[in-house]
């Protein structure tokens, strides 16, 4: 499974890195409602949560679910005017006056796509504000989500100009009260990567400059496509003539682990990517971690990972101890080890087996707990 973008026939200059400030008031936001996802930023998280004024604080709940738990597209709201040359803003009110200039039908349908849970619905281009069986539709869906994106769906069909001056005060109160300092701090790391990413794509190409960005993308030998390894497929187009060419690449400090692809029909794609940083460990891909999962299914292979966690064993060490063959130990070590969950070493005419903790310990601390309980 992937995300692909066409890029045949793309030329260089218009695939473009740049920060996004609105972008990146929008991953700060998820941050604050998901601080879960984002253990490294739990004590900046904490810290602004606790300044919010109630009132602030309310406001964004009632429009949690545009960043909580997927990334709107209105966040990005660039991608979709009819206009190649435009990028992201240096400021939030850039950000903010390029998103005004999507016209209702865009602003409406980007916002129901999450508020409602069917982006399908929109393909077909038609807007639940000309059409009353897609209008019926989209509060029907929000309905199921929840009375939150029930009535915030009602009130943007009702009422789309004021429903955009809602968000837009809300996101000018929230650079009031934390984000301007965020900003400042992060902008000058943002432009310099994005400044970077473009010299690298100059120099090097773009295959060495999507793995500069992330081990998630790659591009094929003709540089025709752009894959995002993703538990998703979709495909999107940086070539259409109806909205201009080009790809956008957003960096963003609060964005890890997240690796966001902005795919909607008319609208230019954006890859929204984080900083990599040094303590971060490298991305695994899809396949290798369906390896992984796969692997620790079987109880057995349980079994064996809770003595390998404790130390060394040889295939007839832990065939004598579970009482079974050394045929049907060397299976299972043989799947473990392809899934990169195991190491092996010899020693004289023995190869000892054990638990890579480091590695394991990456799939998540209740199953080392678990093998190692």
């Amino acid at each position: 499974m992937s995300v692909t973008i066409d890029i045949a026939g793309l030329p260089q200059e218009r695939i473009v890195f740049a920060p996004s400030p609105l972008a990146e008031l929008g991953t700060a936001l998820h941050t604050l409602s998901e601080p879960g996802h984002h253990p490294g930023a739990h004590g900046w998280a904490t810290a602004i949560n606790a300044s919010l004024k109630p009132d602030l604080a309310d406001r964004l709940c009632e429009g949690d679910f545009l960043w909580r738990t997927t990334f709107s597209d209105i966040l990005m709201g660039f991608a979709g005017l009819r206009d190649a040359s435009v990028q992201p803003g240096a400021t939030l009110t850039e950000d903010l006056d390029l998103l005004d200039k999507l016209d209702d039908e865009q602003f409406v349908t980007a916002a129901l796509e999450f508020t409602c849970g069917a982006e399908h619905m929109y393909e077909a281009m038609l807007s639940p504000l000309s059409d009353p069986a897609l209008r019926e539709r989209a509060v029907e869906l929000a309905s199921a989500r929840g009375p939150q994106q029930r009535r915030f769906t009602q009130r943007l069909l009702d009422d789309p100009p004021a429903v955009r001056a809602w968000m837009r005060r809300l996101f000018e109160d929230c650079e009031q009260a934390f984000f301007a300092d965020t900003w400042k701090r992060v902008r000058g790391q943002l432009t310099a990567d994005a400044r970077e990413k473009s010299e690298l794509l100059r120099r090097r190409g773009l295959a060495a400059t999507l793995e500069a960005v992330s081990p998630s993308l790659s591009t094929d030998e003709r540089c025709s496509v752009i894959s995002v390894d993703k538990l998703v497929s979709a495909r999107a187009t940086a070539v259409d003539p109806a909205v201009g060419p080009g790809v956008t690449f957003i960096p963003s400090v609060h964005q890890w682990p997240h690796l966001l692809v902005l795919h909607r029909p008319g609208w230019r794609p954006v890859v929204h990517y984080p900083l990599a940083a040094r303590e971060m460990p490298g991305a695994l891909s899809v396949e290798q971690f369906q390896l992984r999962m796969e692997a620790l299914a079987h109880p057995m292979r349980m079994r064996l990972c809770r003595s390998l966690a404790r130390g060394p064993y040889t295939t007839s060490e832990l065939a004598d101890h579970y009482s079974t063959s050394s045929p049907e130990v060397s299976r299972h070590l043989s799947v473990l080890k392809k899934a990169g969950l195991i190491t092996a070493r010899r020693r004289g005419r023995y190869v000892q087996y054990q638990l890579d903790l480091k590695t394991v310990g990456r799939l998540g601390s209740d199953f080392l707990e678990t093998v190692l309980r």
